[in-house]
């Protein structure tokens, strides 16, 4: 089987997005469950540490990719923050909450690691976004965009724990929109809330018209 690297690495997320939180993740198990001989496996990596490290840095490189995909400089702040949450939440429908709660369980180095560099990146991006949203009067001025910042990273963190959101039956889409939506109406002014609910019907009507 010829397969490059990041082929390899994506069979493995996929993989891994299917498990629903099994705590078996050998080489073994996981050439039944992609397909790939685990001589090629191996090829590649040395170990199921070593995997799971390349998995979880592709999914900080898939986050990533949204910001450099737009061009947000000059952008309305609710219309930054809608543009990443339509991409998160169809980049990441399919992740589970239980996924994300079993390597933080058996990688646990390794999940902290990823875990730190997605959080600082992310806490960089909703600081800027929020001082943006206070300058064109979209957000209240009287909130500190590091509290913020960092409520809103805590309510990500909340979103992957299947004790709260049982993946059976909440999907990531689901419980990240209506975190959003509950997020954006704590911190918009009267014009701000006005615009975004403006904005989410354009959404609807683009979509479902």
């Amino acid at each position: 089987m010829e397969l490059d690297f990041r082929q390899v690495i994506e069979k493995f997320r996929d993989y891994l997005w299917t498990m629903n939180g099994k705590a078996v993740i050998s080489f073994a198990e996981i050439s039944k469950g992609t397909g790939i001989p685990t001589e090629v496996l191996m090829a590649h990596v040395s170990s199921e540490e070593i995997l799971v490290e390349k998995a979880l840095e592709f999914e900080r490189e898939r986050f990533e990719e949204i910001f450099s995909m737009h061009v947000f400089e000059g952008m309305n702040a609710i219309d930054a923050l809608l543009t990443v949450s339509k991409e998160i939440a169809g980049k990441f429908k399919d992740v589970s909450p239980s996924v994300t709660f079993a390597l933080k369980k058996h990688f646990p180095g390794i999940y902290q690691a990823h875990f730190i560099l997605r959080r600082d990146f992310i806490f960089s991006k909703i600081q800027r976004n929020m001082a943006t949203g206070i300058s064109q009067g979209m957000y209240r001025d009287d909130l500190s965009a590091e509290l913020v910042a960092r409520i809103y990273l805590g309510r990500l963190i909340d979103l992957h724990n299947p004790d709260f959101f049982p993946p059976e039956q909440f999907s990531f889409e689901t419980i990240f929109d209506a975190m959003f939506d509950h997020f954006i109406r704590g911190i918009s002014t009267s014009e701000g809330l006005a615009y975004y609910e403006h904005q989410k019907r354009e959404i609807i009507q683009l979509y479902f018209a």
